[in-house]
């Protein structure tokens, strides 16, 4: 059988306080809607054994892990950290939307950088890797790894292409789950993209996530 990758977005958290000034990403929690979403997630996978539970280390994962998985001991991978912006301050103003709500769209070459910060080629250089480590332990049959948008869409594009090839169109809502299958020969099949449990069928809006920060963030500072 093969083995089973279930890869989770880390739930909602407030990247933005009522100032509308950005909060430390290092350090930023759970909010109350993200611990909601992340107990759906806990009901959707009550029935299912996990072997391990992979996270990035970083606060918004781990209790996101500590919800969906509460018997499991989360281990902290570092490399697997969300890829990092620049400082919203050095960016101009006129450029600002556009590099928020296109953060991710289209296929992204490796040299472009996700506002103004680390690059896509980067991100690859450091998940790719992790991902390879984690397929060649064979101990486990079936992981939860909970992570971030941009590593998610990483590791997604990767397991469908093969290649360093950034494919920015995969949304990933907080909380969502991605299926992924792994056959003997090293060969991924994705069953499942962006599933939310809290909304099947993605119901409640039909933006993204990048431009819903663009408009707490705008909303925060005018």
């Amino acid at each position: 059988m093969r083995r089973r990758l279930y890869l989770m977005r880390h739930a909602e958290v407030s990247y933005f306080g009522e100032d509308g000034l950005p909060v430390d990403p290092r350090e930023v929690p759970l909010n109350e809607e993200g611990v909601a979403q992340a107990r759906a997630v806990a009901d959707a996978l009550r029935d299912v054994e996990l072997d391990r539970v992979v996270t990035s280390g970083l606060p918004r994962t781990l209790e996101t892990a500590a919800i969906v998985a509460p018997g499991a001991k989360a281990e902290s991978w570092p490399e697997l950290r969300e890829i990092q912006g620049g400082r919203l301050s050095e960016i101009p103003v006129d450029a600002l939307e556009h590099e928020f709500v296109h953060a991710f769209r289209g296929v992204i070459p490796n040299d472009s950088r996700f506002l103004r910060g680390e690059s896509i080629g980067e991100l690859f250089d450091r998940v790719v890797p992790a991902v390879e480590r984690l397929v060649a332990d064979d101990a486990w049959h079936t992981a939860l790894a909970v992570l971030h948008g941009g590593v998610n869409r990483a590791i997604l594009s990767y397991a469908l292409t093969a290649e360093r090839m950034f494919l920015g169109h995969f949304e990933q809502a907080p909380a969502c789950v991605n299926v992924l299958d792994l056959g003997e020969g090293g060969e991924w099949i994705v069953q499942a993209v962006n599933v939310a449990a809290y909304d099947l069928l993605h119901l409640s809006h039909r933006s993204t996530t990048m431009e819903r920060y663009w408009e707490q963030y705008r909303a925060g500072t005018n």
